[in-house]
């Protein structure tokens, strides 16, 4: 069996108020940083992963670097688990999007696996990236636990893919920073054994 432990980043300038962040190359902020460090003890002390993969950008690099040193395991980047490329649209607020192109903002919150972004990625663009992360982690861990380090979008399609749901319920599946998902993977069976878990960051929401 495959263990799958599917993370997000922490938390990042763009979040609130919204922006469409994708590419842009974001550090963690303090905040952010304190996120990684309380997700690397839950990850440290509840599993024996064997390696942690994490996307190109600087948010998970960061995220990932924390978990692989509180467990003494390897971090390398794995291109496949990058962000949503937004294009056109890259770091642009809510409400500068909404008067660019209003008809296609409300498209995306109503209908976002009909969505293309302008120079940019659709949902399907990324689902094929995750089905290409699988493809190249599982053979390579068969008995193993590993931990993938993604972003919002990207966890959200992958999560939709391994519960045979439409891209249409990309919406349904919340994606906290710093979030824990988890699932196993035993030749074609596939159990999700928990979504979007944060309970190891409720100290820090008790500081605050």
């Amino acid at each position: 069996m495959t263990k799958i432990l599917l993370l997000r980043h922490g938390h990042v300038q763009g979040i609130k108020p919204e922006r469409f962040r994708g590419r842009a190359n974001l550090a963690l902020t303090e905040h952010g940083k304190a996120q990684a460090e309380l997700l690397s003890e839950r990850v440290a002390s509840a599993w024996r992963p064997k390696m942690v993969y994490t996307s190109p950008m600087q948010r998970c690099i960061a995220t990932g670097t924390a978990i692989a040193r509180a467990c003494g395991v390897p971090s390398t980047v794995l291109e496949a688990l990058t962000d949503l490329d937004y294009g056109a649209w890259q770091f642009a607020s809510y409400e500068e999007a909404r008067q660019r192109d209003p008809e296609l903002f409300a498209k995306w919150f109503a209908a976002p696996q009909l969505v293309r972004f302008p120079d940019g990625e659709s949902l399907q663009d990324v689902a094929a990236r995750a089905a290409d992360a699988l493809r190249y982690v599982v053979p390579r861990h068969v008995n193993d636990t590993v931990v993938l380090v993604s972003h919002d979008s990207f966890n959200r399609v992958l999560l939709t893919q391994l519960l045979d749901q439409s891209l249409s319920s990309y919406w349904r599946l919340a994606q906290d920073p710093c979030c824990l998902n988890e699932i196993d993977i035993t030749g074609s069976s596939v159990r999700v054994v928990r979504i979007n878990d944060t309970c190891h960051l409720r100290a820090l929401a008790e500081m605050n």
